[in-house]
């Protein structure tokens, strides 16, 4: 899980993954135009990106829980649909991190705003992409059968704290590449697996 890329309401090919704000009433918006949209979808609200959930779903009109301050969202309003459900993201460093209710990590926000509190619609990613982790290989061979839920790694966090890597559920093939020791981000490469002619990083 990674940020979202915004595109800009209105243009041909993106616009059916926005809907309109028909009002707001505290942190609750309700918006039309969602046709597609799915209970407990991920949507960001108006110009500043606004974490919401859709609670409620009618025809074409959705109704919208809003984690954030809503002041300032009128009618008319973009609403953005993610596609996805609210969720974390798991793995190094969130157990040395502190976070808010949807696990924005407060120190980056700290460090990226100068300020003491958590300005509307900051999107910073929950882990942090760029800090290196010791990573050890399980002993595997390549060209072995491994499926989901295989553990082909160790990720240390602290002297306390080690994070097993395991083989996504829905992910099963030959093993065609495990990364050997040394230190990683999350944006590496640690393990490949081909299946059916397709290759899985």
């Amino acid at each position: 899980p990674g940020m979202e890329i915004y595109k800009m309401a209105g243009s041909s090919e993106s616009e059916k993954d926005y809907g309109t704000i028909l009002s707001v009433s505290g942190p609750v918006v309700i918006a039309d135009r969602m046709a597609g949209a799915c209970m407990y979808e991920l949507v960001r609200v108006g110009h500043s990106r606004l974490v919401g959930e859709i609670i409620r779903l009618t025809k074409d009109t959705a109704t919208i829980q809003v984690y954030e301050e809503t002041s300032g969202l009128t009618v008319g309003d973009p609403v953005e649909r993610t596609g996805s459900s609210l969720s974390v993201e798991l793995g190094p460093g969130i157990m040395g991190s502190i976070f808010d209710g949807i696990q924005r990590p407060l120190a980056t926000i700290r460090e990226m705003t100068d300020d003491i509190f958590i300005p509307r619609g900051v999107s910073v990613p929950a882990l942090s992409k760029t800090k290196q982790w010791e990573f050890a290989p399980e002993k595997l061979r390549e060209g072995s059968f491994i499926s989901g839920g295989d553990i082909f790694g160790v990720v240390y966090e602290n002297s306390l704290l080690e994070h097993r890597m395991l083989v996504p559920p829905d992910i099963q093939g030959e093993l065609r590449y495990v990364a050997p020791a040394g230190t990683y981000t999350l944006e590496d490469t640690v393990l490949e697996v081909e299946y059916g002619g397709k290759v899985h990083k």
